[in-house]
């Protein structure tokens, strides 16, 4: 009886040799990590200021410890208690209207059976997410002014209405298409990330689904949902974390002194307050709020989609 060969015996690899062979890949890794440890974690000690009455000319060692009196001072400003209450009105309105839609496209999409006009289709959907806020405001402003805005001029020749309706001069109005706005500018990258998700589903489920006579209907719904049930729980948590925070380039980029009762959110009052006004102190612990704020958020929402049976973020 012949032997069989015997195999090599397999070789632990160390971090030396790790290195050595792949070390191009290990420098391209230091360089985003260097620059994450400065902009993020390097500026944690600056985070004291929030316990002193901060003045640059003077630096910490200077300036006047006052312990939680900047945060009794933020919480009894009338100005902070309308910019939070707009921004985690409107972080609600984004995640309400703005989750479920990539959902809802990358069913859509997944169903489609021509290549060509799927990837097309994909193309035109995320294009918008690398549109700064500054181009969309300022095509957004033009295509939606009263008198002369591409979309009032249609509708004023379609006979549907009388007048331009001011989509973004009047507050109202300057909510609904802030908040259609988002959607259009991030449904398409979320929806590439539900997509990838699904290509990880076994196509055997679908074989099998499709013999027992599961309609395309039923498929989406017994497989395709499940199976990236994770990938929406994950985000979800992720986003939830995101409720206290608000965008100071989208505020800017479509606000407007006539709709300034919904745009004065917490990035306006934290812009205003640090650099205009000069209040340091106040602005850093309302920074320091949000963030503490949006780690509980994502604690809890974690526990709970694993109270649930998910497993979760963390």
């Amino acid at each position: 009886m012949a032997k069989g060969k015997m195999k090599a015996p397999v070789r632990k690899t160390t971090w030396s040799n790790a290195i050595k062979r792949d070390w191009q890949l290990y420098l391209l890794v230091v360089i985003p990590i260097i620059l994450v440890f400065l902009f993020s974690y390097a500026a944690y000690p600056g985070l004291r200021m929030v316990f002193m009455d901060y003045k640059p000319a003077k630096g910490y060692d200077g300036s006047k410890w006052v312990g939680f009196e900047t945060f009794i001072k933020v919480f009894n400003n009338k100005t902070f208690g309308e910019a939070l209450r707009n921004s985690i009105v409107f972080n609600l309105l984004d995640l309400v209207l703005g989750f479920p839609i990539p959902v809802i496209l990358a069913l859509i999409l997944n169903e489609l059976r021509y290549p060509k006009f799927k990837k097309v289709t994909q193309t035109i959907l995320y294009l918008p997410h690398f549109l700064s806020w500054a181009i969309v405001g300022s095509v957004a402003y033009q295509i939606f002014k009263p008198s002369t805005g591409v979309v009032n001029i249609l509708l004023m020749n379609a006979g549907l209405i009388d007048e331009g309706i001011p989509f973004l001069t009047e507050k109202w109005h300057w909510a609904v298409s802030y908040e259609l706005i988002y959607v259009w500018q991030t449904m398409g990258w979320g929806t590439i990330i539900y997509l990838a998700a699904i290509t990880g589903i076994s196509g055997e489920l679908y074989e099998a689904a499709m013999i027992d006579g599961a309609g395309r209907w039923k498929r989406m719904w017994h497989i395709t949902l499940p199976g990236i049930k994770g990938t929406i729980v994950t985000l979800l948590i992720m986003n939830l974390g995101k409720v206290m925070n608000s965008n100071l380039e989208r505020l800017q980029a479509l606000g407007n002194s006539q709709v300034k009762d919904f745009q004065y959110q917490l990035a306006v009052y934290i812009y205003e307050r640090g650099l205009n006004n000069g209040k340091f102190s106040e602005a850093t612990a309302v920074g320091l709020f949000q963030s503490l704020v949006g780690l509980i958020l994502v604690l809890l929402s974690d526990k709970v989609a694993k109270m649930l049976g998910e497993e979760g973020l963390l």
